[in-house]
């Protein structure tokens, strides 16, 4: 399997190897580089596609994950860049791959052609649903993943009575209760970045559901408006992982993104 040794991690990865420009997406909290099978499937005749897993997460993961931050995660993007030869890629980036993108081509504009940005925001999260996700958090940490939790991770991600839910719930029950805190702990301590973006001057596409409860649509939007050279994208009925569960909609309008690049 293809790892890559950068910044003191074994990165996983995996690449398609193209001809095309790169394209390398990163994924939200407890998902991992398969959530972006519908968009590598659609698009790897014409771009290199590279997927990755991120700290604490997938094959990334080592079950005892050690402090990090969104910066951290950026300079491991860019080391995963350089490891396979790549000097500029268009950065792909749902939730909390989106925080790890905007951060990248803040401390490391050189290697950014462009951004999108789905389900994600610059903001900080939103301090009223700490109290809910850390009581949840601790009782999976300590008790393993109650099927009232993964009922509620489930829909908050994925929506209600998504067909490829089941998949996800079982993944989510094998994570370590390390790498599950750890990754929660850097979630909710990140950095307020929305007064600095205004630097980022590459092309970006948002996309957000409009019924994604983890990071409400004003925010996105917030954030589009934010970036010097942004468009934005709204998906009907989607939640937080709209590239997952619609597809059908996400992937036009990133083909649309790219074909105006021009490369």
């Amino acid at each position: 399997m293809p790892f890559a040794s950068v910044n003191g991690q074994q990165i996983y990865f995996e690449d398609s190897a193209g001809a095309g420009p790169a394209l390398v997406f990163s994924h939200g909290l407890l998902m991992d580089s398969s959530m972006f099978a519908p968009q590598v499937q659609a698009l790897k005749s014409r771009y290199r596609c590279i997927v990755w897993d991120e700290r604490g997460h997938g094959q990334s993961a080592t079950g005892a994950c050690a402090p990090f931050s969104y910066y951290d995660s950026a300079d491991d993007l860019a080391a995963l860049l350089a490891h396979l030869g790549i000097k500029q890629a268009v950065l792909v980036g749902m939730s909390q791959g989106g925080y790890l993108s905007l951060r990248c081509a803040l401390t490391h504009p050189e290697v950014v052609r462009a951004l999108i940005l789905i389900d994600t925001q610059a903001l900080p999260e939103d301090p009223a649903k700490m109290p809910l996700y850390q009581a949840m958090l601790q009782d999976w940490a300590t008790n393993g993943l109650s099927q009232q939790s993964a009922a509620t991770i489930e829909s908050i991600i994925l929506g209600d009575q998504w067909p490829g839910a089941a998949a996800w719930r079982e993944k989510w029950k094998k994570i370590a209760p390390a790498d599950l805190l750890q990754s929660f702990q850097t979630l909710g301590t990140r950095d307020d970045i929305s007064d600095q973006i205004g630097r980022i001057a590459v092309p970006a596409l948002v996309i957000h559901g409009d019924n994604d409860r983890a990071i409400e649509l004003p925010r996105a939007k917030a954030m589009a408006q934010a970036l010097p050279n942004a468009q934005i994208v709204v998906v009907p009925g989607a939640g937080h992982a709209a590239n997952l569960t619609h597809a059908p909609i996400v992937n036009p309008a990133i083909e649309s993104f790219l074909a105006s690049l021009h490369f």
